[in-house]
């Protein structure tokens, strides 16, 4: 899984078997996943041609799955938490008509799931959702929202419940993540989307990360690029860039910690300009065999 967002619209890409409640949804396998911002203007009919349409115009075939949202793209959070990323943009009326507006939330996990589970992951999503609205005094939703699951590899997971491994992760992060891009839509923020990753140094955490004043840079070489801090690649699997390591929690994490690919300043601005470029096209670009500097 990798993504990368433009200023209307957040694309998510892998090979992935998903789920959506969005439109033209449904069940099946696809290679791209969208979170669009549409005009405030913007007339209501044919929202199936308006997906479609995005779609092509990226370059990705019809298996596209779409979301639509008048909230603006930067305003998004981000929420990694170990093999689950969760996208949330959310935005709701004060005025009439009260309760209106969108809550987009797309959960990717790189451990396959079954069928089932990739709903149950939807219901969790929604019942995590609607617990936030409601601890900030708010309606549980509001009439246009959607999600979208999906996952990719072999199937790791057959359940997803509120207490099974998955859920768990859904929940947390959508607790976390629904106040938060609303406080951010609400607010008016500006620059870029938010990034949160669960942190379990010094105590179980959620972390947001800024490149403002980071107390870590340089944490590779002087000069380095930190567009990327987070790598939309993560966890790419290639073993020439990191490999697995024992996690705190007795299970298994990528650790890329060495790997400085996306550090290097000519590579950064060449991703920037060419998102969908291939692992194996940047690592070509790099000159190396490796990501270690």
């Amino acid at each position: 899984m990798r993504y990368f967002y433009s200023k209307d619209t957040l694309f998510v890409r892998g090979a992935f078997r998903a789920a959506s409640t969005g439109i033209a949804g449904g069940i099946r396998d696809t290679h791209a996943i969208f979170n669009h911002t549409v005009p405030a203007d913007w007339s209501h009919d044919e929202p199936e041609k308006e997906i479609a349409r995005i779609g092509a115009m990226a370059g990705y075939g019809p298996d596209v799955l779409g979301l639509l949202t008048a909230v603006p793209m930067h305003t998004l959070c981000v929420l990694q938490y170990d093999f689950i990323t969760v996208f949330i943009t959310a935005g709701m009326r004060e005025h009439p008509p009260k309760g209106a507006g969108t809550i987009n939330i797309i959960v990717c996990s790189s451990e396959g799931m079954a069928d089932s589970a990739l709903l149950e992951t939807i219901m969790v999503a929604t019942e995590a959702k609607a617990e936030a609205m409601i601890a900030l005094g708010r309606d549980a939703g509001t009439p246009t929202d959607a999600v979208v699951a999906a996952c990719e590899g072999e199937v790791v997971h057959r359940y997803a419940g509120r207490i099974a491994e998955p859920g768990r992760r859904v929940r947390d992060a959508v607790l976390k993540g629904v106040p938060g891009a609303l406080r951010r839509y609400e607010s008016g923020a500006a620059g870029e989307p938010a990034f949160f990753i669960y942190s379990r140094f010094k105590g179980e955490h959620w972390v947001e990360w800024s490149p403002v004043n980071c107390p870590y840079y340089p944490c590779h070489f002087a000069g380095q690029r930190c567009d990327f801090c987070y790598c939309p690649f993560y966890p790419c699997k290639d073993e020439t860039l990191g490999a697995w390591a024992e996690s705190s929690s007795n299970g298994k994490v990528w650790n890329c910690s060495g790997c400085t690919l996306l550090h290097e300043p000519a590579v950064a601005d060449y991703v920037k300009k060419n998102p969908d470029a291939p692992l194996k096209e940047i690592k070509k670009l790099a000159g190396k065999k490796n990501g270690a500097r």
